[in-house]
């Protein structure tokens, strides 16, 4: 089971450099595959949080994956990993939508700050 840590190992380090990537991009970050991110009031302030995200996702993610340390091969407690990262990705994907409400430039007020 050391390969499939390492292997979730590999994974939680790309979540990782994602965040770093959204931490200091100049413009704002995408989060949704094809998907242009809409234009933001702060910038800096909603890439740092979008970045923030994918660092607790990641940790998070990782300390999932330390189960696989401690479980045998084909075991059930697979299936609670499966579902433990549902919900993360349930959750990544609310604090996402959280993030880009607080700093979305409000497109029916033609871009007037709150």
């Amino acid at each position: 089971m050391i390969i499939g840590f390492v292997i979730w190992s590999i994974v939680s380090v790309i979540f990782l450099v994602i965040g770093i990537s959204s931490w200091r991009s100049e413009n704002e970050v995408g989060f949704f595959t094809g998907v242009n991110p809409p234009k933001m009031r702060d910038v800096t302030a909603y890439n740092h949080a979008v970045g923030k995200i994918w660092f607790w996702f990641a940790g998070l993610f990782e300390i999932t994956g330390i189960t696989f340390l401690f479980i045998e091969q084909n075991s059930p407690v697979a299936l609670l990993m499966v579902v433990a990262v549902v919900l993360l990705v349930i959750g990544l994907i609310i604090a996402y939508l959280r993030v880009e409400a607080k700093y979305r430039i409000d497109s029916h007020s033609g871009g007037a700050q709150p």
